[in-house]
Formats: C-alpha cells, structure tokens, sequence
C-alpha cells in the first residue's frame, strides 16, 4: 500500500536492518472506547508499504479497553521495547512498555504497571538516554487534567520495567511565545521526541496548537542533556495542521522529520520532510 494509504496518528519510524518499520495510532480506533491492538508496516523505500501487521493484541485479561496511542519501538539491549499510551473508564491514561524479540514481532507488557503515576493523566512516553547512559521517559503530563500541559521525565530502572524516583517538569506548554490557548483556556503539550544534534546540543520536539492549528515546536536544553533549563524556540518547525513528530536517519543518509498531517480525522496520514542538522538546530530544508 501507499504511504497516502496508511490512516494513522502519532507516526514512528524505526529504521532495522535495511528495513523501515511505522507504527502509530490506528486511525479507525483513535477515538473509540474500544481498542483492539497496534500495528506496524514495512517498507524497503518509505512509499510502498506492506499491509498492516498486528503486533499487539488486546486480550481479555487486559485492562485499557481505549485509547492506544502513539507506539514508540527501539531497540535497545539486544531486544525491542515498545511506549505506548492506554486508559480505561476508570484508569487514568499512562505510558507502558512492551518488550519483543523483533520489531514486527507480538509486543508482550514488559513494564510493571504504569510508568507515568498512577493518578496523572498522561501520554506519549519516549525513550531518551543521558549521557551518562541512564535512561528516562519523557511525557506529557496532559492538559485534561492540570488545564497547562507540561513536558515532564522520569528515571527509568535499566531494563525498563518500572520509574526509578519522581517525575520531574522539564516546561510547561504556556512558556512558549507562539502558543495559542483552547478552549476553556487549556494549553495542549504532545509528542515529545529528543533528539541531539551534531554539536552536541540536545533539542526537544513538541507540538501544541499555534495560530495555524497543530504545530511541531523544539525546546533546546541549556546544558545538553535533560536536566538543562529548557528555551523555547519562537520559530516553529511546522506550523500548519500537523504534529507529533520525530526524526530518523534513512538508509541512504538523509534525515528526515516525520509527523501527521493534516490534524483533521479521518484524513490523517505519515508526512516526511527533509531537515538539516547545523549548528546546533535543525531546519526543515
């Protein structure tokens, strides 16, 4: 199938072993109260997709019934770990992780419980390793409950089964110039995605609503890795109905952004754009 084809949200691509991997929010699901699973395509050229294989499977026993959102895979230690996001009716929605011997393999909890507490409303968890190899989660901490969204991380254990301490705020959506409020005065903080540039300097994605609706917006670290103070940056990235993105390197050496867009269901789909990483920033070419 074609990359116009593939109706999902949250887009993330995992380049393996000369192979690209997407997986995502399904689109018929996304705002459903009854989830089924999460797939994966695979593609040799970034066009021509493979039809969708389920690789997680809601089973009886499980508890989110809604909401699976915005799949994360890397691998990581000789395996391949999942971040994903679900809620039920009566659980606030979380970030877990899942864990299988392949990237289109069955993802199986790997995570003891939740990552994100218990009694946030949270979602988008994505993987970010220190430099001094720790690793954290970095997530939303969502609008519908604290009305300003905030970017927060949490320590994670080394095998990633659980969060080592308290989560802790890296920025909150409102410091950012080029935010627009929603309705009831509500600040939208998504999709986080760290990513290090060539010099060193560490840049956060994020995306909120701006004065062209969905946006991709990047906050930089003062001291290069997590715990830095966090600077808004006032030029956004992509401003016009599209977000939650991510960047990946291709076979071929290109760097690209990926993200939904447009912002409207049931038109959604995985858009590419070629960026530039130069001095410590990276700009869409």
């Amino acid at each position: 199938m074609k990359r116009n084809e593939i109706h999902i949200r949250d887009p993330f691509i995992l380049p393996y072993d000369g192979k690209y991997y997407l997986y995502g929010s399904r689109g018929s699901e996304v705002w459903t109260d009854n989830a089924t699973g999460i797939d994966v395509y695979i593609s040799d050229d970034l066009e021509n997709w493979s039809e969708p294989k389920e690789v997680f499977t809601r089973t009886p026993d499980f508890w989110a019934d809604r909401h699976y959102w915005a799949p994360e895979v890397y691998a990581y230690n000789g395996a391949f770990y999942m971040f994903a996001s679900f809620k039920s009716a009566d659980r606030c929605r979380c970030t877990m992780v899942l864990k299988s011997d392949a990237p289109d393999g069955k993802f199986t909890i790997h995570s003891e419980g939740a990552i994100t507490p218990p009694d946030w409303e949270a979602l988008d968890g994505t993987l970010y390793i220190a430099k001094d190899g720790t690793p954290y989660m970095i997530f939303c901490h969502e609008w519908v409950q604290i009305k300003t969204g905030e970017i927060c991380a949490v320590k994670m254990s080394e095998d990633l089964k659980r969060a080592v301490g308290e989560p802790f705020t890296l920025f909150k959506a409102d410091e950012a110039s080029w935010i627009r409020s929603g309705e009831g005065g509500i600040y939208v903080t998504d999709g986080p995605f760290p990513y290090r540039c060539k010099d060193g300097t560490l840049i956060l994605l994020w995306s909120s609503i701006g004065d062209e609706g969905y946006t991709e917006a990047i906050a930089v670290s003062d001291n290069g890795d997590i715990d830095g103070n966090w600077i808004q940056r006032d030029e956004l990235l992509f401003k016009k109905d599209g977000g939650h993105g991510m960047i990946f390197k291709t076979f071929d050496e290109r760097l690209l952004l990926l993200l939904h867009a447009p912002n409207e269901h049931p038109f959604e789909r995985p858009a590419y754009f070629e960026i530039e990483d130069k001095n410590g920033m990276i700009y869409v070419k």
